[in-house]
């Protein structure tokens, strides 16, 4: 290349003051032309080609490596590679800076193979996390790792170019560091380690929805990384939970409640004790005429008249036989109710149970599970069963417990 310039520098009549500088010159502005020329064939006419084959084929991982530009940086390779191979011809009159200019050329080659790298992690990731099996998967954490070990190993062969020593020396002095280092990456260790055992327990996974009070989360896991862990809450502002501390601290996962056959409701109304007594003659004919609890109470009375004339027990005085009460009844409706109710899942636990007595009255709770887990519809449902308790409890000649407010005491005569 230099003896075909220099004879075409003769040829044309050329004459410069320094010969050597303008050869290289020139030889250097030929070498940057075509590696200029070589690149904009390859963006433009190949990349158009690669972009053009990802569109019609069905993988995602051409979609995903075009999207992340893995094509363009490894289009950026060919030229720095052509300058790197020809530094020594161009600088052949200058052979005391081909060393320097060879290893900074060799550092651009190390960022781009890094870039390229990390281009190709990029889109590994959203490829793996589209399949289903790793949906719910931190598959994030082990690509950041992936790329802090990627810079790290870079970062010496980097500094080894520039310095000229070897790899090893630098490793060397990262092992006498080593204390220091595990200070500055103490939380990037601790998340790797709690990810891992997060996904080895399946303890927690992308779309959970997890409540931890300590941190003030109740939500959905959105994100799972190497340091943290990102919750958006119901109220739709997002909390970060170091990863490590799910595995140091307590939080309750709602999984389990969301892959059972129902959604608990476990809630009670509070009666008026004083509303509570035995049923006579007038209350009994009343609540026979609700079709639902009258099998029962005629049951029930045959049940109790047997009882008492057997024991021959004088119920003219009512604590001295069995008799129903207006709550038993009530209690045994609630249950009838809920059996009936289509939105229950009455495979799985339903009852109807008498709290202790307190200070706001009687509580009567009811324990069953919703067919459907979904918030919206659950408290719907749950709604409209204490809706309807509330309305009937009258009709039972029972109270709900209500604290007493200005109103009432207005009622009251002094």
């Amino acid at each position: 290349m230099k003896d075909y310039i220099i004879k075409k520098m003769n040829e044309w009549n050329w004459e410069f003051p320094n010969e050597d500088l303008s050869v290289t010159l020139i030889h250097f502005t030929i070498i940057i032309l075509t590696c200029y020329i070589i690149y904009w064939i390859t963006k433009r006419i190949l990349l158009n080609q690669v972009h053009k084959i990802a569109e019609k084929t069905k993988t995602k991982w051409d979609d995903m490596l075009v999207k992340e530009h893995f094509f363009k940086k490894l289009s950026s390779l060919i030229p720095i590679t052509i300058i790197l191979y020809s530094v020594s011809s161009i600088l052949e009159r200058y052979q005391e800076i081909i060393p320097i200019t060879s290893s900074i050329i060799e550092v651009f080659l190390a960022i781009a193979i890094v870039r390229l790298i990390i281009s190709f992690l990029n889109a590994a990731h959203k490829v793996i996390e589209t399949i289903d099996k790793y949906k719910d998967k931190p598959i994030q954490s082990y690509v950041q790792l992936s790329k802090i070990v990627i810079y790290i190993f870079f970062g010496i062969v980097i500094f080894s170019l520039l310095t000229g020593k070897t790899p090893m020396f630098f490793l060397t002095a990262m092992g006498a560091m080593s204390a220091i280092l595990l200070l500055i990456f103490k939380d990037t260790i601790l998340g790797f380690i709690g990810s891992i055992q997060l996904a080895t327990n399946d303890m927690v996974r992308i779309g959970d929805w997890i409540t931890m009070e300590k941190s003030g989360a109740d939500g959905t896991v959105i994100e799972i990384n190497l340091a943290t862990i990102k919750v958006r809450n119901f109220d739709l502002t997002i909390t970060t939970i170091p990863t490590y501390s799910m595995i140091s601290d307590s939080f309750k996962n709602w999984r389990g409640m969301e892959e059972s056959k129902g959604r608990r409701i476990k809630r009670a109304i509070n009666l008026k004790i004083s509303s509570i007594k035995f049923c006579d003659e007038k209350l009994i004919k009343e609540l026979k005429n609700i079709s639902l609890i009258k099998p029962y109470i005629e049951e029930k009375q045959l049940e109790l008249s047997k009882y008492n004339e057997e024991r021959k027990l004088d119920n003219t005085v009512k604590p001295n036989g069995r008799i129903l009460t207006n709550v038993g009844i009530f209690r045994k409706y609630v249950e009838l109710y809920l059996l009936k109710n289509d939105n229950l899942n009455t495979d799985l636990t339903c009852m109807v149970r008498q709290l202790p007595p307190n200070e706001k009255g009687l509580p009567i709770e009811v324990y069953a599970f919703s067919e459907h887990k979904e918030w919206v519809t659950y408290e719907g449902i749950m709604a409209d069963i204490f809706d309807h308790l509330l309305a009937v409890v009258s009709s039972f000649d029972l109270e709900v417990f209500q604290s007493p407010t200005g109103s009432d005491f207005s009622k009251v005569s002094i």
